[in-house]
């Protein structure tokens, strides 16, 4: 079996409409890429994990639209471009996509990742190339957190480098829930994750099972009925800059006196203002620097 790619080179303010109205009329899937990919013009959008850049296109996109072999490709768009109001037909391109093992294909894109000095990621479909290693069976999904993004990777860093047995460890803003299972393995006692999104708790819940880890994952609202009053030796969170910074009373109040505090998901730049909000609490400074992001540590006074 194979199908039909019709590719249409448009500007950012016909974008949306147009791919909205080629899936209202019959596109099986459509997507969006820079038009300018690989040129001099080309303009990367730049946004912090889990939040999309402002301007949400490229100036110049090219609308990916996958049809059935037998539509007619410009029957499909002038109906399309009808109903988003573009008057014309747009010019256009096609190519024929073959029928592939897209599982095979989209695992083959996904390697055992190595961070700091003894951690694997492995997905399911990969033999871990150090057995003993730390090894996290960890798959690709819906929750950020796979070690792949540095914010993931310099949080991971920090914990091996601060082994803490027994110690207790909350992971706020957990997503697949990477992190506690990091310090799990490392050998802390309880082990807690909150994260705003039902799915992230699901997949994170899924992930702990699967990797033999015993922690207890919540919703905030859930969270603050178990642990009303509970503070931790280790309080980690790699979300943003502009909640972590709402959220510094909050989170250093969940640190014991004498633990410490890990924040990231913060750019270089952003580490100042991150760490003043946090002053009157508890006093942060850069521990590791990746790929123009920060990690923040500091300890309680004990």
């Amino acid at each position: 079996m194979a199908w039909t790619e019709v590719l249409i080179d448009v500007p950012r303010a016909q974008t949306e409409a147009l791919s909205e109205a080629l899936m209202d009329c019959g596109a099986l899937s459509v997507s969006v890429e820079d038009a300018d990919e690989g040129t001099e013009q080309e303009k990367p959008l730049f946004g912090e994990p889990g939040m999309e850049p402002a301007e949400g296109a490229w100036e110049h996109n090219r609308i990916v639209a996958l049809l059935e072999t037998d539509a007619d490709p410009a029957i499909v768009l002038a109906a399309a471009a009808g109903a988003a109001g573009i008057a014309g037909l747009p010019q256009f391109s096609t190519r024929t996509v073959e029928e592939q093992d897209w599982v095979r294909l989209t695992q083959s894109q996904f390697e055992p990742i190595h961070i700091g000095k003894n951690i694997w990621v492995v997905p399911s479909w990969h033999d871990a190339p150090d057995q003993n290693a730390l090894i996290l069976e960890l798959d690709p999904g819906l929750a950020f957190g796979t070690g792949s993004h540095p914010t993931t990777r310099l949080c991971m860093e920090w914990l091996e480098a601060h082994p803490a047995p027994g110690a207790s460890v909350l992971d706020y803003g957990c997503g697949s829930g990477i992190l506690a299972m990091v310090a799990k393995k490392l050998g802390a006692g309880d082990v807690a994750g909150v994260d705003i999104d039902p799915q992230a708790i699901i997949s994170a819940r899924d992930n702990a099972e699967r990797n033999r880890c015993s922690i207890d994952y919540y919703l905030p609202d859930d969270f603050g009925a178990a642990h009303a009053a509970t503070r931790f030796d280790i309080v980690v969170a790699n979300i943003l800059s502009s909640p972590l910074k709402l959220m510094a009373p909050m989170l250093s109040g969940r640190v014991k006196p004498g633990g410490s505090l890990v924040l990231s998901g913060v750019l270089a730049r952003q580490a100042e203002e991150v760490a003043a909000a946090y002053a009157p609490f508890i006093k942060l400074s850069v521990w590791a620097e990746h790929e123009g992001w920060v990690a923040l540590a500091g300890s309680l006074p004990a």
